[in-house]
């Protein structure tokens, strides 16, 4: 996707000779880093859940074990999502993705050579705790950078966050197998994609501002600021704006339940999908690509859901939508999970797409740059609170059923409330004026 043309050069740019220059490659270089970091947002969880009985094997888990493990990202995410915007307010954005970055290629380097479960759930939430601030960050830097194109950019990345995904279910087993068979090099492997979604943010390292937007909104001005900003902009990029108070918005609390409930059913699949699929007689590899197809889906739909949902004054009938395929998917896992399995990995890949409408639905509930960047953590760090016992109760629930019968049925029973907070943070409100009644 080209980056959005930028119609004026900023001010400090007028009168140089090619001053637009510079402002191009600042864009296409934002965009470039917004796509690889987005890639590494879901390696660290879906590359785990191709290689989890072999992990699990390797260092003695059980399977209520295993379940803490899948339990582990949502855990990491909303501890360390509330702290992303304190974090850009003091470091900037920028500055605070790429450390994200780091943590992740760290941590997915680490984890697999630490020694037993307590040294492999470290690594994890090292990589987790930098995914979990880009997490945030990543719809705050969209409203400020292109505001008039919301749906499109929200569609880009989300688009990459699925094919990342996608592309750690499928190739995991196959490269693992290729580089000697040890589990360990193929989940230490990923590492090296997040080391390049570094370089991108480098040059955005050295503003130290608030979150994209607060500044300028809070001065009246209209300028971002990039990484060559003079010293005036990032002075007045310091003037806070007010805090919201989230939990006074009924439309907030909507929209964290449903992203707990779609995060709950998401990591539900990333992390036992393949499992549900071997327990039936799949090939490991098989299962893989099976749990690939369900996050490839997300790629073409990630970019379609949000340019059609900011089309919509209501987003509720795509909720809907949604949640009828998940519906459906769950039914088909517990009659037949063998037989349809192609067709089953392909309606729960549709389902998930509830990610990158939730995501749009965050940047459209609130008109301001600082009102995105408190319902963003709001949402997201409430919302993987909530989904934190989802993937721990499906890993007793088959431990001590002995089968997939009662975690499918309550992965179906989760989806109907799901639907129904979507259906209300779909409505066309704003945060600001529901926090202010």
């Amino acid at each position: 996707m080209t980056p959005p043309t930028v119609r004026s050069a900023p001010a400090h740019e007028a009168g140089k000779p090619g001053g637009a220059s510079p402002r191009a490659w600042t864009m296409r270089l934002l965009v470039l880093g917004i796509v690889l970091s987005a890639l590494n947002l879901r390696p660290a969880i879906t590359s785990l859940g191709a290689l989890l009985e072999e992990v699990r094997d390797g260092l003695g888990m059980s399977g209520s074990v295993a379940g803490l493990l899948t339990s582990v990202p949502p855990l990491c995410f909303a501890v360390f999502g509330v702290m992303a915007p304190r974090l850009a307010r003091r470091f900037g954005a920028g500055a605070v993705v790429c450390a994200g970055m780091v943590a992740i290629a760290t941590g997915l380097l680490v984890r697999p050579y630490a020694g037993g479960t307590a040294g492999f759930l470290a690594g994890s939430a090292l990589a987790l705790m930098g995914i979990a601030v880009s997490n945030v960050l990543m719809p705050v830097i969209v409203k400020h950078w292109f505001p008039d194109r919301v749906g499109s950019m929200t569609g880009l990345y989300s688009m990459a966050l699925a094919l990342g995904t996608a592309l750690a279910a499928a190739v995991t087993v196959p490269l693992t197998d290729a580089l000697g068979g040890s589990w360990q090099t193929g989940l230490a492997l990923w590492a090296g994609l997040a080391v390049a979604a570094v370089v991108p943010w480098l040059p955005f390292v050295r503003g130290r501002a608030t979150p994209p937007g607060e500044g300028e909104e809070a001065a009246g001005k209209t300028q971002p600021p990039g990484p060559a900003a003079p010293a005036a902009s990032a002075e007045h990029a310091r003037v806070q704006a007010p805090r919201l108070r989230m939990a006074r918005s009924r439309t907030a609390w909507a929209l964290a339940v449903f992203f707990g409930l779609q995060a709950t059913a998401a990591y539900i699949t990333m992390g036992w999908m393949a499992q549900i699929f071997r327990d039936a007689g799949v090939p490991a590899g098989t299962a893989g690509l099976l749990l690939a197809v369900t996050m490839v889906m997300g790629v073409p739909l990630a970019f379609v859901i949000p340019r059609l949902a900011t089309r919509l004054p209501h987003q509720g009938p795509i909720v809907l939508a949604l949640g009828v395929c998940g519906l459906a998917g769950y039914a088909g896992l517990y009659l037949a999970p063998a037989a349809g399995a192609w067709a089953w990995a392909v309606l729960l890949g549709v389902a998930n797409c509830a990610f990158p409408l939730a995501l749009t639905m965050v940047g459209m509930r609130a008109r301001t740059g600082p009102g995105v960047a408190q319902l963003s953590a709001f949402a997201q760090s409430t919302g993987y609170l909530i989904s934190i016992p989802g993937p721990l109760l499906v890993g007793v629930l088959y431990q001590h059923s002995g089968g997939w019968g009662l975690p499918i049925a309550l992965m179906s029973a989760l989806m109907i409330p799901q639907m129904v907070v979507g259906f209300l943070a779909g409505r066309d409100r704003t945060v600001e004026d529901e926090a202010a009644r």
